[in-house]
C-alpha cells in the first residue's frame, strides 16, 4: 500500500526526556568501538544536545497551544479546562482565517527556531505533526464551502452544540453554570453565522442533501419543544426540552452537594430558562432556512462528484481522512480484496460450525435472533450487556498491555435530539482528569441487532477501541500538550478495528456467533471503502449505495440507510478504519518478521496506543524506531 510522505518524520516510543534514555534515542550496536575517548566525549555531547533542544521546542509547542486554545474556548471545555467557559468557537470565515493566519506564523515560528535535524526522533514526530497540520488547515479552509455547517448529521451545528452543552460542558460550580448560561445566549450567534456560511455554500452549487435538510428542521423544532416553551410560565404542559432538562440537572446537582443555596440555585435556574426560552427565535429562523432549502435540496445522486469541483473535493477529503495520498480508484480496489479475503474467512467459520457456508449461518442467526422492534425493557437489557462486555474485555487487557486506562468507561442511550434509527455507536474519551468519563452512545430506535455483535461493538467502541485510546492519549506525560488533543481519522478508527481482531487474540468472543460476527463488522468496514468511493468517485446514487451496503456490507436496511447518508455528508470519512487497520496490521507484521523470537506483542500495542493519535506515517516512523531499539 502506498502511503504518502508528507514530510519526513521520525518518532520513537520514549516516555520523557533525559540522559538515562540517550541509547535507546540512537542504538550502538554492541561491536561498535569509538576511534577514541574524544569521539565518544563527542557523540555523547551531540546527543545531550539534542535532548535539550527537543525540550525546548517541547516548551516552544505546548506556548503555541495555549494560543489555539485560547482561539477555541470549546476545545478548552473538551480538555477539561475552565478558561473560554462562557463562550463558544467562532465558526465564521474571519473565524476560520484568524485561526489559519494563526497556524501559519506558529509553523513560520517552529522552523526558524528550531533545526529538525537536531532532534530526538520522539521530538521530530511533534515537529512533524505540527507542521503538517498547517497542511491540514490549508485544505480544510480551501474547501470549506465543501463542509457547510448544516450538511452533517454528526457535526451539524444545530445538534453539535447542544449535545456539547449536555455531555461535555461539566457543571461542578456555580460559576460553571454562569458560564453554561452565557453560551446558551451565545448559541444564536452560531446559529446566524451558519445560515450565513450555507447561504455561501448554496451560491457555489453546494447543497445539503434533502434527507440532511429534514433532520434539520425536525432536530431544531426538538431543540424548542416541551418546557420552558409550552406555556408562558413554563410550569405546565409538556415534558422538558433537552436543553431545560440539562439545566434542571445539572442546577439540582450542585445543590444536592451544597454548591449553591436554594436562592442562588433559583437565580442560575431562572438565567438558564430565559437564555433557552431566546433559542426559539433563532432556531424558527434556521427551521425557515431549512425550509427554503427543500425545494433546492439535491436527492438520488449526492456525492462529491455531482457538486461543482467536487472530484478535486474528494481527493483532499481522503487525504485528510487517511493522511495517506492514496487515490478514489485504489481505495476502491483495496475494499474489493479485502471484501473478497473476509468473505472467504466468514465461509471457513460457518463451515466449522457445521453450516453449508456464511449465508447458511447468518440465515439461521436471523432465525433465532429476528430484528426486534426496541421496547424499554430491550434497551435496559442491552445496556447492561454492553456495558458487562466493557467491564469484562477490561479485565483481559493486562494480559495485552503494560498501559492500562485507568477512568471509568460507561455505555449509554444517544440523546433523543440526535437519535436516528439504525445509527451508528460513537464514543468520547474521557476528560484528562477523569471527571469527565469514557462514554460510548448507542442509538437504539428501530430495531435491534444480532446479540453476538456486542463483544465487537465494545471492543470497538469501548475497551481496548476508542474509549481505552482517549484514556491512554488525556494521561499522556512528556510530549507536547497538543498531542492530547488532536485527533486523526485513520488512526483513531484503525487502531479501533485493529483491537476488534486483537480481542479475538484476547479471548473475548464468547463463541463462534460472536467471533461470526467480528468478521460481519470488519467486511462492513471493508465494504466502505467501496461505497465511499461509489458515492463520491463513481456517481452511485443513495439507493444503489444502500443497496450494496445491504448485500454487501451485510448491514439491515435501516442501518444500511443510515450508514450510506453518513458517507454522502462526510465523504472520505468512513474510509479510515480499513486503511489505518491495514497500516496498523502491516507495521505489526513487519516488526514480528524483523525481530522474531524477540517480538513482544504488549510492548507493541503500547507502542500504538502510546503514541496517541498520530498520521499513519508518523506511527511507521515510530514502529521503524521501536525495531531498530529492540534489535
Amino acid at each position: 500500500m502506498a502511503f504518502r510522505n508528507l514530510g519526513t518524520r521520525r518518532s520513537a516510543a520514549l516516555a520523557a526526556m533525559g540522559l538515562a534514555f540517550l541509547s535507546a534515542i540512537a542504538p550502538v550496536p554492541a561491536a561498535a568501538q569509538f576511534s577514541s575517548a574524544a569521539e565518544a566525549e563527542r557523540v555523547a555531547s551531540m546527543a545531550a544536545h539534542n535532548v535539550a533542544d527537543s525540550e525546548q521546542l517541547r516548551i516552544f509547542l505546548d506556548r503555541e497551544f495555549e494560543q489555539e486554545v485560547a482561539l477555541k474556548p470549546q476545545l478548552a471545555t473538551a480538555l477539561g479546562r475552565k478558561d473560554g467557559m462562557d463562550r463558544l468557537n467562532d465558526i465564521s470565515d474571519a473565524g476560520q482565517l484568524k485561526l489559519l493566519e494563526w497556524r501559519r506564523g506558529s509553523v513560520a515560528r517552529m522552523k526558524a527556531q528550531f533545526d529538525r535535524a537536531k532532534l530526538t526522533p520522539h521530538a521530530q514526530a511533534s515537529y512533524d505533526m505540527w507542521a503538517l497540520e498547517l497542511d491540514r488547515a490549508e485544505l480544510s479552509y480551501k474547501f470549506r464551502r465543501f463542509q457547510p455547517p448544516f450538511y452533517s448529521f454528526l457535526y451539524s451545528v444545530h445538534s453539535e452544540l447542544p449535545n456539547f452543552l449536555i455531555n461535555t460542558h461539566g457543571v461542578s460550580a456555580a460559576s460553571d453554570m454562569a458560564a453554561y448560561n452565557a453560551r446558551l445566549r451565545g448559541i444564536p450567534k452560531v446559529l446566524d453565522t451558519a445560515i450565513a456560511q450555507s447561504r455561501l455554500s448554496s451560491a457555489q452549487g453546494v447543497r445539503a442533501p434533502r434527507f440532511e435538510i429534514e433532520r434539520v428542521i425536525d432536530g431544531s423544532q426538538l431543540m424548542t419543544s416541551g418546557q420552558p416553551f409550552d406555556t408562558p410560565d413554563g410550569e405546565k404542559g409538556g415534558k422538558d426540552s433537552p436543553l431545560w432538562a440539562d439545566a434542571k440537572a445539572k442546577v439540582g446537582k450542585l445543590a444536592a452537594a451544597g454548591k449553591v443555596t436554594p436562592a442562588e440555585a433559583e437565580a442560575l435556574l431562572a438565567d438558564a430558562k430565559a437564555a433557552i426560552r431566546g433559542l426559539e427565535a433563532p432556531y424558527g429562523r434556521v427551521i425557515a432556512w431549512a425550509r427554503g432549502e427543500l425545494p433546492k435540496a439535491p436527492s438520488g445522486r449526492t456525492g462529491a462528484i455531482s457538486l461543482p469541483g467536487g472530484a478535486t473535493w474528494y481527493a483532499a477529503a481522503l487525504t485528510l481522512n487517511t493522511t495517506t495520498d492514496l487515490t478514489p480508484e485504489q481505495v476502491r480496489q483495496i475494499g474489493l480484496s479485502e471484501v473478497t479475503r473476509i468473505e472467504a474467512e466468514q465461509d471457513k467459520l460457518a463451515r466449522s460450525a457445521g453450516f453449508k457456508d456464511r449465508q447458511a449461518y447468518y440465515d439461521e442467526r436471523a432465525r433465532l435472533f429476528p430484528p426486534t422492534p426496541w421496547t424499554d425493557a430491550i434497551r435496559a437489557d442491552y445496556l447492561v450487556r454492553y456495558n458487562a462486555a466493557v467491564a469484562h474485555n477490561r479485565s483481559l487487557l493486562p494480559g495485552y498491555f503494560n498501559i492500562l486506562p485507568v477512568y471509568k468507561a460507561e455505555v449509554v442511550r444517544e440523546p433523543a435530539f440526535s437519535e436516528v434509527a439504525g445509527g451508528a455507536a460513537h464514543a468520547s474519551g474521557p476528560s484528562p482528569d477523569g471527571a469527565r468519563p469514557g462514554r460510548v452512545y448507542i442509538h437504539m430506535l428501530g430495531v435491534t441487532d444480532d446479540p453476538a455483535n456486542i463483544t465487537d461493538l465494545m471492543c470497538h467502541e469501548g475497551i481496548p477501541g476508542h474509549v481505552m485510546q482517549g484514556d491512554i492519549q488525556a494521561r499522556q506525560k512528556g510530549n507536547p500538550k497538543f498531542r492530547q488533543a488532536y485527533r486523526y481519522v485513520a488512526y483513531g478508527e484503525g487502531w479501533a478495528l485493529y483491537t476488534e481482531a486483537l480481542c479475538k487474540e484476547m479471548g473475548a468472543y464468547p463463541d463462534v456467533a460472536s467471533d461470526f460476527f467480528r468478521l460481519d463488522a470488519e467486511l462492513f468496514r471493508a465494504a466502505r471503502l467501496v461505497t465511499d468511493t461509489g458515492i463520491h468517485a463513481k456517481g452511485w446514487t443513495e439507493d444503489q449505495a444502500v443497496d450494496y451496503m445491504i448485500k454487501t456490507g451485510r448491514r439491515p436496511p435501516n442501518q444500511a440507510r443510515s450508514e450510506v447518508r453518513r458517507y454522502i455528508t462526510l465523504p472520505g470519512q468512513a474510509t479510515g478504519y480499513k486503511i489505518g487497520m491495514l497500516k496498523i496490521m502491516e507495521l505489526r507484521h513487519k516488526a514480528e518478521a524483523a525481530l522474531g523470537p524477540k517480538f513482544d506483542l504488549k510492548a507493541y500495542d503500547d507502542l500504538v496506543v502510546g503514541e496517541g493519535s498520530v498520521p499513519l506515517v508518523v506511527l511507521e516512523r515510530s514502529v521503524d524506531d521501536w525495531i531498530a531499539s529492540q534489535k
